[in-house]
């Protein structure tokens, strides 16, 4: 073969044998990716309920556990629940008896025992076996009661906290109803209660609320090293109804009675609430004949009927002194108020009486006297609400009711200097869609 041939077919074959190496190359680097692949699939149409599943037991060495000879302590919590005794509470800190008998022979904790109040919250640290070591005790209004172990008894002392009032402001929109309002603003329920309180010679919560209407509020909080522990009280607020504003803020005389007044120092408080409950309905208006329910015949229905449920609170609807509390006829259960200028209102079918009203003692507008039951000829839970000048009855709705004095010239400028703060904040949140600002 001549030589250039042979050249020409060396060259061809190495070519081709490169090509066939790289193929090779290729073809058996992917080997492994393909494998990987067809590990994680099925072909078509397998049938996997034929394969019985197997159960595979492997032990598992743990480490050994060493003894600390259960010289640990455990902290526990309890609160003070309705009918508790203060060993009660103590029981459920897991405390042994005889601790619990020593403990309550401190002189501080003795003293605690005799008024504890529900809500209150007991931490106790003791050992395994129930042997207390430190406990704590929290009170109202004062530093928590700390108690430590001392020798075969314990010494108890005032705890060192830091305790703190805190002005809080909140806001809300009316959708339902005012609670709903509240609760959904974050208002505290006694804050809600002093402001439809407040705002009742004004407003009837019954009648004027409005969708959409709003309101503000500026309270105080008691914070005890950072925690709320009391509501305090109202300072000022804010209600627009329908459109129009109505604005109190809190004043205190010289003398450390606290009133509420406009931010022109116009009273609120009133000769007479407008009604004695906080919430209700009116179920049976004033009339001159109207049908008695239960005799059927036509007669004068005297007062007002405000539906509520059993047990809600009546209150005083003005100053006044009880001129008969007991049981009378058709009203059954009833207090009547002797009041200035002639006035006298009439409480009728009522389930109980508040505590100390009697005959010839004084009560204050706004004062809970009795609670709502259906005593008497009464067909449900309501209560019957009269209001007489000079022994006659009038329409408690549309009498016309006396104010009570304006605040003293001479306390102007003190009022100003106390207020004014209050008011420049309500305008501050005034048109704001607030939550809450603490």
């Amino acid at each position: 073969m001549p030589l250039t041939k042979l050249r020409i077919l060396t060259d061809r074959m190495t070519g081709a044998e490169r090509r066939f190496s790289l193929r090779t190359l290729v073809v058996l680097s992917s080997l492994p990716l393909f494998g990987v692949v067809a590990a994680f699939g099925l072909a078509p149409d397998t049938n996997t309920l034929d394969i019985t599943p197997e159960t595979v037991v492997e032990a598992i060495a743990l480490p050994v556990l060493v003894s600390t000879g259960n010289t640990g302590t455990f902290e526990r919590e309890s609160v003070i629940q309705p009918g508790d005794t203060l060993a009660n509470a103590l029981s459920r800190l897991k405390i042994d008896d005889l601790e619990i008998q020593r403990l309550l022979a401190t002189d501080g904790v003795r003293q605690l025992a005799l008024g504890i109040r529900v809500g209150r919250r007991i931490q106790a640290t003791t050992t395994h076996d129930g042997q207390l070591q430190a406990i704590q005790f929290e009170r109202n209004g004062a530093p928590a009661l700390t108690v430590h172990r001392q020798d075969d008894g314990f010494a108890a002392a005032e705890s060192s906290e830091l305790l703190e009032t805190r002005v809080v402001m909140r806001s809300g929109r009316i959708l339902s109803s005012l609670y709903g309002a509240t609760d959904s603003a974050g208002i505290p329920d006694k804050i809600a209660n002093q402001m439809a309180e407040t705002f009742s010679t004004r407003l009837d919560f019954r009648e004027d609320l409005r969708r959409g209407d709003t309101f503000s509020v500026i309270y105080t909080v008691d914070y005890r090293n950072g925690e709320p522990i009391a509501t305090g009280k109202l300072l000022a607020a804010e209600f627009v109804n329908a459109g129009k504003p109505y604005r109190v803020v809190l004043f205190s005389d010289p003398f450390g009675h606290e009133d509420y007044y406009t931010p022109e120092g116009e009273s609120l408080k009133k000769g007479f609430l407008r009604s004695p409950l906080e919430f209700s309905r009116v179920t049976s208006s004033f009339s001159n004949s109207r049908k008695h329910p239960i005799y059927g015949f036509h007669r004068a229905h005297t007062g007002v009927d405000f539906g509520a449920p059993t047990g809600t609170r009546v209150k005083a609807t003005g100053d006044a002194t009880v001129k008969f509390a007991g049981r009378k006829g058709g009203y059954g259960n009833l207090v009547i108020l002797r009041h200035n200028n002639g006035y006298e209102t009439y409480y009728a079918h009522l389930s109980a009486f508040a505590s100390g009203i009697r005959s010839g003692r004084a009560v204050n507008q706004g004062q809970v006297i009795a609670y709502v039951g259906s005593t008497g000829a009464s067909t449900g839970p309501h209560l019957h609400y009269e209001v007489r000048v000079a022994g006659r009855p009038q329409n408690p709705m549309a009498v016309k009711l006396p104010g009570s004095p304006p605040l003293a010239a001479a306390l102007r400028a003190r009022f100003l200097e106390q207020t004014a703060n209050w008011s420049d904040k309500l305008a501050l949140l005034r048109g704001t869609n607030l939550a809450a600002l603490d």
